[in-house]
């Protein structure tokens, strides 16, 4: 189990990337649109740099439905390692089966 405080830490990261999603997505537009000025461009990455930085999607980090475990977390199922087995194991995950040959 995680410490509940980088549970809650991920949570808030979470919130704000939904919050600031449209300002950052704008500003970048700016900036990557051929049309804009060299003037528009360093004011909108000015704008962008002010945001804070937990607004950036690339600080969130995948964890564990269950138990907040940070590492070997499968995408496709939100889980650790060692919950999806368990999930497996008990038939909890339709169509994953333990492979046998």
């Amino acid at each position: 189990m995680a410490k509940k405080s980088m549970i809650q830490r991920e949570l808030k990261r979470s919130k704000m990337v939904a919050r600031y999603a449209g300002k950052r997505a704008a500003l970048k537009a700016v900036i990557r649109d051929v049309h804009s000025s060299d003037e528009e461009r360093v004011q909108a990455q000015a704008k962008l740099n002010a945001l804070p930085r937990d607004s950036s999607p690339s600080r969130q980090r995948n964890r564990c439905a269950i138990t907040g475990r940070p590492h070997g977390v499968y995408r496709k199922f939100g889980l650790g390692r060692n919950k999806l087995r368990e999930a497996a194991m008990n038939g909890e995950i339709p169509g994953l089966t333990k492979a046998s040959w």
